[in-house]
This record gives C-alpha cells, sequence and structure tokens, in this order.
C-alpha cells in the first residue's frame, strides 16, 4: 500500500510538470495547454464557453441539479475539505467550505439535501446535510477501508445503499443507510473484490450477467472485475483481462448509454479498450497519443471522450473499433473524472471535468458547455 500510495501521489506531482513541459514542446497538430491554436492552415476554433470552480485537488465530486438549478460537491484531496458551490446558469459561487479528515477521495449526492464524502484516514464515508446553503454534518459511517470511490447503488424509501471501494486492497464495503433512524439500523457489509477496485459504476447487462451488475477496474490487477446484480455480497468475479504480454493499468470504465460497449481507460500503452457486453469480443482503441489516458465517458455508443493531462480527446469509431475522426479540447490539469449533465438548463449536456491536479492559476474543476462534439477541434496525428 505504500509503494502503491508513493507511486500515484508521484503521479500527481509530476502531473502539472508534464502540463509544463507540453507548453514547451507541443505535440504535433496539438495545441499548447494555454489553448493556443495549432501552426496550421486551419482557421482558428473559438473557444468554448466556460466556467471554473477553484478547487484544489479535485479527486471526485459530483453537480445535481433540480428545478430550482445545480449545485455541485467536490473534494480538496490535499486540504482535507469538503466544498460545496451552487451554480445558477452560467455563473459558479461557493456556499461552504467544510473540514474533513486527512485525504477525502470522493464526494456524491445521495439526495438533494444529501452527500457523502469518501475519507481515507478516518476510514470512513461522511455524510451531510446541505441546510440553507451550508454542510452540516449528520453522520460518519466507519467502514473499516481508507475509501477511495463511494457511489450510490439503491435508492428507496429513505434508505440508501452505498458501495465504497477501496484505494488500495481488494475489500469494498456496501453500506445500508437510513438517515432518519439511530447510527444502530446502519449496516456494512465487506466482500473481496480485486486488488484496488477504482471508480465502480452499475452496467445494464453483461456476458454471463444477463441482468447487469456493479464493475469496476482493478488498478493493480491488469483486468476488471464485476459483481453480478443478483449477486451483488458475494465475491466479484473477472469479467476482463487486458490481453497484453506486457503490464498495463486499466484506470477507469464507463458503459455507453445503450449498455451495449463498456469502455476501458487504460493509463499505460498508448491504447484504450472496449468489451462487447452482449458477444463479450475486446476491441483495442488507438489513444491519440502515446501517453496513457485517466478517465472516459461515452457519449453514445460509438463516440467517446478521453480525459488526459491538460486536455481531452473524442473519438468517432468504427464497427471495430477504428477510429473514424479525432477532435479535442483543452482542460486546466490532469481530468480524473469526467461528468455529463446540462449544467446551465439549456437543454444541451454540458461537460464537468475533475482535476486531480492543475497548472498554475488555473481552475480545478471545469464546466465545458455543448455541443461538445461540434465545438471541439480537429486533431491530425
Amino acid at each position: 500500500m505504500i509503494l502503491g500510495r508513493s507511486l500515484r501521489i508521484a503521479a500527481a506531482v509530476l502531473a502539472p510538470l508534464m502540463l509544463l513541459a507540453c507548453q514547451t514542446a507541443p505535440v504535433p497538430g496539438l495545441a499548447t495547454a494555454g489553448g493556443a491554436a495549432p501552426a496550421s492552415s486551419e482557421t482558428a476554433v473559438k473557444p468554448i464557453a466556460r466556467t471554473g470552480m477553484d478547487v484544489d485537488m479535485a479527486w471526485g465530486g459530483q453537480m445535481r441539479c433540480t428545478a430550482a438549478g445545480c449545485r455541485l460537491v467536490a473534494v480538496e484531496h490535499e486540504k482535507s475539505t469538503l466544498v460545496l458551490y451552487e451554480v445558477q446558469g452560467r455563473q459558479a459561487r461557493l456556499l461552504d467550505r467544510q473540514p474533513l479528515a486527512y485525504h477525502p477521495d470522493s464526494a456524491i449526492w445521495i439526495a438533494d439535501d444529501l452527500v457523502v464524502a469518501a475519507v481515507e484516514n478516518s476510514f470512513s464515508l461522511d455524510v451531510f446535510r446541505v441546510v440553507q446553503g451550508r454542510l452540516q454534518l449528520l453522520r460518519q459511517i466507519p467502514i473499516g477501508i481508507s475509501p477511495r470511490d463511494v457511489v450510490l447503488v439503491e435508492a428507496s424509501q429513505g434508505r440508501f445503499r452505498m458501495l465504497a471501494t477501496p484505494y488500495s486492497g481488494k475489500e469494498v464495503v456496501w453500506v445500508d443507510f437510513m438517515p432518519d433512524q439511530p447510527e444502530s439500523a446502519t449496516t456494512v457489509t465487506r466482500v473481496q473484490w480485486c486488488e484496488a477496485p477504482w471508480h465502480p459504476v452499475r452496467v445494464q447487462r453483461a456476458p454471463g450477467a444477463p441482468a447487469g451488475g456493479m464493475v469496476a477496474a482493478c488498478l493493480d490487477e491488469q483486468r476488471v472485475a464485476i459483481a453480478p446484480s443478483d449477486k451483488l455480497l458475494e465475491p466479484a468475479r473477472n469479467l476482463l483481462t487486458v490481453p497484453v504480454p506486457i503490464r498495463v493499468i486499466p484506470r477507469h470504465t464507463r458503459p455507453s448509454p445503450s449498455g451495449r460497449w463498456l469502455y476501458v481507460a487504460v493509463e499505460t500503452g498508448g491504447r484504450n479498450l472496449r468489451m462487447n457486453m452482449d458477444s463479450g469480443e475486446l476491441q483495442w482503441i488507438a489513444a491519440p497519443q502515446e501517453v496513457g489516458t485517466v478517465s472516459v465517458l461515452p457519449l453514445s455508443d460509438d463516440l467517446v471522450i478521453w480525459g488526459m493531462d491538460s486536455r481531452m480527446f473524442m473519438q468517432r469509431l468504427g464497427d471495430q473499433g477504428d477510429v473514424l475522426e479525432t477532435r479535442w479540447l483543452p482542460l486546466d490539469g490532469f481530468a480524473t473524472a469526467l461528468q455529463l449533465i446540462d449544467a446551465d438548463a439549456d437543454g444541451v449536456q454540458d461537460l464537468v471535468a475533475y482535476h486531480s491536479a492543475v497548472l498554475p492559476k488555473k481552475m480545478g474543476i471545469e464546466i465545458l458547455y455543448g455541443p461538445l462534439w461540434e465545438q471541439a477541434r480537429p486533431f491530425k496525428q
């Protein structure tokens, strides 16, 4: 765990240095990290509209929109804080900032007024109620592991089932929580999955699991694991193994909207991967650059966003995973997490990028206002 932590902290520290190097040594066909247009005969592209939030090392967060507007919650990893923003139109305003134990890693909404933060050093999920724009600690749930991620799996009649996965280690934790009941009503169940199962997500279906289940990239095992919906509280099984003779790191998985494909962001090796969730077929996808990707967000079955350092790439794909077209947009940092949501209520989906490291004087969270593909810049390798 210490070695793994050292390597990942080193990666976070080196990310800004890598971005600065990119500014002095531009990649062919790509603008500098500052967003200048490539040196070519192409007409300059108007910068995409965006809103930034001054959040330090936003390892995780989530925006939630209602008829009253949008609010965003996120953690500041090194500052050990939970922050709450209000987003109205295209303006963001800080509402509150509350301290947490050392190294919070993610934060989610489980209801319009309930927020949960995953905190490493307290081995806990910290539940906050939002009251008049302020975060009030409601409950600290001990879970016995240092959580990297927390996701909401089910919500019904005041009962919330959450899944917490570890920064390192093989144990995940299922938490059944009822905020209006005493602490003794909260149940915690620990289950074996795989080594460092990061960024779990629900899938509609999978080979051998027609009802779907929960999937996570096993960061330290070169595979992806699944807990089928009818066996959630049993040990996870293997869904796919990255088929290469050298070690690569599957970092992040997300299904396409129809559920047909599971996309896998591969942190090393210059290629990404997708799996046909009907047939089990694996397809390699050529990455735009030799460096790896750290996050993925499919917009449709064959249109996908990959997050990287200081940029995101969008690729249109053919039936065999061949790249038909690539476009890109500059970002302020290391895009560890991506979220699609209509943040300005104009009927068009926008992208929220959460950066675990940022360039100096840049924003830790950005909202990029859609349409995304139409405003992205052509990329030529």
